[in-house]
């Protein structure tokens, strides 16, 4: 899968070909990546395959994880110069998305670890790239939620709206369903929690609600069902995450981890 992604990446950047190359003959080269921000790094193993496709000698000063700071070397390359060339934009696109992901991802990462809360990603990623930005908020500290569908049964508001009895559903549910699938319930309201955690779900997300709210909740689930995860969600910012880790939830689930990243700033110098 990795391959196939760095393959039709460099295919949309090179085109029919790379007129560079049709001018003079090629030369050894040697190039680094530098930093021109701080950040996490995230990106190395899809570079690596890259690489790999188009003969080119890496040799990773930072690796994927690792901070770095302004002025630091990432990454050195060896190639000739028509592939140096032809794959310097793939090469950087791929760094600076995941590494983007990564460093804003690492930025809520801490501000919830001494909570010993889980932070998570969401579905709401970019059609196509799913598999590489959940990689990239992994790499980043996070712990990816559902990769789709067919992760684990998500009963959202919406699909509320088509269940008379959540209850009767979920005991049907557990007869379909794969025996390892989890049962996630999004609750909008004390009610709505209330009816999730009677009916027997196994995790219960907490949309919406302000850290006051699920307080409550935290101390409702504690009291009878223990057994039950809580997770909360919605509109959860760097400003407001630690007022939810403080809550005794047991995860926060992010969109804004890779929808609100804002690319840090790579740059590829020759030698």
């Amino acid at each position: 899968m990795i391959e196939q992604f760095v393959q039709d990446a460099l295919a949309e950047d090179v085109g029919r070909g790379d007129l560079y190359a049709l001018v003079e003959p090629a030369v050894d080269v040697s190039a680094r990546v530098v930093a021109k921000s701080d950040g996490v790094v995230a990106g190395e193993v899809y570079v690596d395959a890259l690489a790999k496709l188009q003969n080119i000698d890496l040799e990773w000063l930072k690796h994927d994880g690792d901070s770095f700071v302004s002025g630091e070397l990432i990454l050195k390359l060896k190639a000739d110069s028509h592939t140096m060339l032809r794959c310097e934009r793939t090469i950087l696109d791929i760094l600076l998305h995941a590494s983007s992901i990564a460093t804003l991802t690492n930025r809520y990462v801490k501000l919830v670890e001494p909570y010993g809360v889980k932070l998570l990603d969401t579905r709401k990623t970019r059609p196509l790239l799913r598999v590489f930005e959940k990689y990239a908020t992994r790499t980043g500290g996070a712990v990816n939620h559902r990769m789709g569908l067919d992760d684990s049964l998500m009963i959202k508001d919406t699909h509320l709206k088509t269940i008379a009895n959540l209850k009767e559903y979920i005991i049907n549910a557990r007869k379909k369903i794969p025996f390892t699938a989890k049962i996630e319930v999004e609750a909008e309201s004390f009610e709505i929690a209330k009816m999730a955690f009677d009916a027997g779900a196994d995790i219960v997300m907490c949309d919406n609600m302000t850290p006051e709210q699920i307080k409550e909740i935290v101390a409702f689930r504690d009291e009878l069902y223990p057994h039950i995860l809580l997770e909360a969600s919605g509109n959860i910012s760097l400003e407001t995450i630690e007022s939810y880790a403080k809550s005794g939830v047991d995860a926060i689930s992010s969109g804004s981890l890779i929808h609100q990243a804002n690319w840090i700033d790579l740059s590829m110098k020759m030698d």
